[in-house]
């Protein structure tokens, strides 16, 4: 059952909370921070963020040396079972099964995972986003064990799961024209099959026609090409096309890789934002992880406007710091994008989908890039708030202001790690994690109190998942280059001694 809205209305109260600048020129504001402040909810709505509140109430509630802020907007947020943590340190990608091999395509891809498994990777994925204060989530999930792309039926359970655990998302199914193929010993070329990746197409377009704006505004539609190499023109086309037609958002991962940028030069002679200008592709709220690896950086040495161009046309660079840096990778620089204008959103795409820990380790990795001083924590906070709701064109999410969606969480101040408190914002980001998030409200009802999620039963669900992941490994030589047995694909740290039976 969803979380219940309160009825009446409820007064917050805390040592901190972020509330929101209003621009008197009409532009978008800024956060600030309101010192033993007050946030009055009514229904799904912020109606009063300040001090001193003299209307009525129904509740108040106190929540001591905390912070209330905004919900968290992630638009890269992990909903399966993540398979990159395989990848931490069992490399090349090509020889431990993250490309399919030839002999795997031409026996005929396969599902790996049930419906009902699909299905719980979403409930089981929604409900740790919650606990780590994301509030909106744009799901991304990995194709490699999927027989083509994602289905319908399992983004209906999707939607289903979102309104029974109250998380604001935008759905989609993930498709895709074409794959990346091993013929060789390191030897990765394209494949495509594009009667079949429009049929995905058509399906993913129905299923965004049907769930739009569902569950109360709850659940609302995406488009989601897979990735960049693996789309033909025609695909990508249409995709824009039908999204400028119903105004909502298109995320496609895009300039994540070298691989991925070198083929696409040599396929269609361009750069990927270069190929997407002249597709026509950029609309108002395109999305695009994780533009690692554009014109200038080392590795690349085809020059060109790739950040301009993304710039240019309003795009979103979805900054994954996490999961780049775990593969050694890094936006040169965040200080860089920033100051050029660009939009930086955030997004998790990996386990822990911890924003905070995300925010972390953008930050070091800025500051390593460019210096102490290059990169403020304000910066990545606005990033994981005020920048994605920008980006899905939201002026009621990110921010806690009277008129704004009812999207917030509270975090504990009071956890032992955390020591001794300076500014909040900063205090979180040195010594904050996920799990310092004890509250979560979503469109004006409690999707989290106390750490619980109703409904939820955490052990039962993680070892299921587990259990789930284990399967899932077992199967990896079959689509893994040679076949090896599943032990020569994953390392251990150290050796591994089991007992006799």
């Amino acid at each position: 059952m969803a979380p219940a809205r309160l009825s009446g209305r409820t007064l917050l109260t805390a040592r901190w909370v972020v509330g929101h600048r209003a621009d008197p020129a009409g532009g978008r504001g800024g956060h600030e921070l309101l010192a033993d402040g007050e946030v009055v909810v009514e229904d799904d709505r912020v109606v009063f963020v300040g001090h001193g509140f003299s209307g009525e109430v129904a509740r108040r509630l106190d929540f001591g040396n905390a912070m209330i802020a905004p919900g968290f907007v992630d638009l890269d947020a992990l909903s399966d079972l993540d398979t990159t943590i395989l990848g931490f340190d069992n490399q090349p990608a090509w020889k431990k099964g993250r490309v399919w091999p030839e002999d795997y395509l031409k026996a005929g891809p396969f599902e790996m995972l049930s419906e009902d498994d699909l299905v719980f990777q979403k409930r089981y994925a929604f409900a740790s986003l919650l606990r780590n204060g994301i509030t909106t989530a744009l799901p991304i999930a990995s194709l490699f064990y999927r027989a083509w792309g994602e289905t319908r039926a399992e983004f209906e359970g999707a939607a289903a799961a979102a309104e029974d655990l109250g998380l604001r998302v935008y759905l989609g199914p993930a498709y895709r024209t074409g794959n990346q193929v091993l013929v060789g010993e390191g030897q990765i070329e394209p494949w495509f099959d594009e009667a079949r990746g429009l049929e995905s197409l058509a399906e993913a377009l129905a299923f965004a026609r049907a769930v739009d704006g569902t569950a109360g505004g709850l659940v609302r539609a995406m488009l989601a090409p897979d990735r960049i190499e693996t789309c033909t023109p025609d695909l990508l086309t249409r995709t824009a096309s039908a999204a400028r037609e119903m105004d909502i958002p298109v995320r496609l991962h895009c300039c994540q890789s070298k691989i991925e940028y070198d083929m696409v030069v040599k396929l269609r002679g361009m750069s990927p934002p270069e190929w997407l200008e002249s597709l026509g592709f950029f609309g108002a709220m395109t999305l695009l992880p994780h533009a690692t690896w554009v014109s200038g950086v080392p590795g690349i040495d085809r020059p060109g406007r790739d950040l301009e161009i993304i710039r240019d046309h309003g795009a979103t660079v979805v900054h994954c710091p996490l999961v780049s840096g775990r593969h050694g990778n890094v936006i040169r620089s965040f200080t860089r994008y920033r100051e050029m204008g660009l939009n930086i959103a955030m997004g998790t795409d990996t386990a822990p989908p911890d924003m905070i820990m995300n925010m972390q380790v953008g930050i070091i990795l800025a500051r390593v890039m460019d210096g102490s001083t290059a990169c403020r924590a304000e910066h990545y906070f606005d990033a994981a708030t005020l920048n994605g709701a920008d980006a899905l064109r939201r002026p009621d999410l990110g921010r806690l202001a009277p008129g704004s969606k009812a999207d917030l969480i509270v975090v504990d101040f009071d956890r032992p790690h955390i020591g001794q408190q300076i500014d909040p914002i900063q205090t979180l980001l040195l010594a904050g994690h996920g799990r310092d998030v004890r509250h979560v409200m979503v469109d004006g009802r409690w999707s989290m109190f106390d750490g619980v999620i109703p409904g939820v039963d955490e052990a039962a669900d993680k070892r299921r998942a587990q259990a789930q992941f284990e399967r899932l490994m077992a199967l990896y030589p079959v689509r893994t280059w040679g076949h090896p047995p599943v032990e020569d694909i994953f390392s251990s740290a150290y050796p591994v001694v089991r007992g006799t039976a």
